[in-house]
């Protein structure tokens, strides 16, 4: 009896490891994906992505009207499937909080990044920043979350207090394995706002 309730417990741990690793995983893309939106003054089409256009009064993605590809390092260029949203896509662009004014030349619309300020740019590493606690903070609730279901597991005396120290041991190298990934990112983005 002792033994399936060991093998039971056993399950359960590793269950919960998973998950944790997984929504670990989740928290480290979110921050990922929110800086990619911070623009650095490089050309990249991951920028429009927040774009919404309205296409026969449903609000839908530019990436699904549209191509965006990279003209050259300071100009994004769209070409629109469908031309008559072309005005569309521009207002769509031009109202976004991005701070861009696309420019239509014939069937395409090119989109050209002004340089950023000094000034802007430490505005930004600012954001980036504050991105990146919050990353780590969703990160460190996961692992809370994890060792409460396994304190609950040892309360429960489905599994030892050596499994519960070796299991919280994992999740804490698990916890510090994502918090670095967040911030070897945010060095990334860092160097790459003061490069350009």
């Amino acid at each position: 009896m002792a033994r399936s309730t060991e093998f039971k417990g056993f399950n359960v741990i590793n269950d919960i490891k998973k998950d944790a690793d997984t929504r670990m995983e989740k928290c480290v893309d979110a921050f990922k994906n929110n800086i990619s939106k911070i623009r650095t003054g490089r050309a990249s089409p991951s920028l429009l992505d927040g774009i919404v256009v309205p296409y026969y009064g449903t609000p839908t993605p530019l990436r699904q009207l549209a191509s965006v590809t990279v003209e050259d390092s300071r100009t994004l260029k769209i070409n629109v499937f469908d031309r008559s949203l072309s005005a569309a896509v521009e207002k769509a662009i031009m109202t976004s909080d991005l701070g861009l004014n696309p420019s239509s030349a014939g069937s395409d619309i090119r989109v050209p990044l002004p340089a950023l300020t000094e000034e802007r740019r430490k505005d930004l590493i600012k954001i980036v920043r504050g991105e990146a606690e919050q990353g780590r903070v969703s990160v460190r609730n996961v692992r809370r979350d994890a060792n409460d279901k396994i304190k609950a597991l040892l309360k429960d005396k489905e599994i030892s207090e050596d499994d519960e120290r070796r299991t919280q041991d994992e999740i804490q190298k698990m916890t510090d394995a994502h918090i670095k990934s967040v911030d070897a990112a945010l060095a990334d983005k860092e160097k790459e706002l003061m490069d350009f």
